[in-house]
């Protein structure tokens, strides 16, 4: 019996201009997909900027996911899903419209499929707010 791996390679990026990854990726390709890993207001040394200002760490994530989509060879258009993990809600709430002209800034008008948790924390205790992306990757000569 013959067994066939018909998996394909998942392809790992680390682009310049992001954190220094440590134990992790920030984007796989696979499948004609990408998954962007969780995105922080972390500048490329790995410090958290504007610490307790959501809204300047909101612009600052979704610019890093900005990042890896370009790495990867995306645009705005090929977001399907985006999961906001904020640590404060309530600054959230408050900083709508800020956080609004944010990413209309950076994605424009596409609005793809969103999730939005409110967590304890995460990893780094200054980060008040990480963004998950999934995208598609453009069709070959499309």
């Amino acid at each position: 019996m013959e067994v066939r791996d018909n998996r394909r390679p998942v392809h790992l990026v680390n682009p310049d201009g992001l954190s220094p990854p440590i134990g992790f990726s920030h984007i796989a390709i696979a499948d004609g997909f990408v998954w962007i890993g969780g995105q922080t207001a972390a500048d490329s040394s790995g410090h958290i900027v504007a610490k307790d200002d959501l809204a300047v760490q909101f612009e600052s994530a979704i610019r890093n996911v900005a990042t890896a989509l370009n790495a990867a060879g995306c645009r705005a258009e090929d977001i399907i899903k985006l999961t906001y993990f904020v640590t404060d809600i309530d600054a959230y709430r408050a900083n709508l419209k800020p956080i609004g002209s944010a990413y209309r800034a950076v994605f424009g008008r596409h609005f793809p499929a969103s999730t939005l948790i409110a967590v304890t924390n995460l990893v780094d205790p200054a980060a008040m707010i990480e963004i998950e992306c999934v995208a598609r990757l453009p069709e070959a000569g499309g």
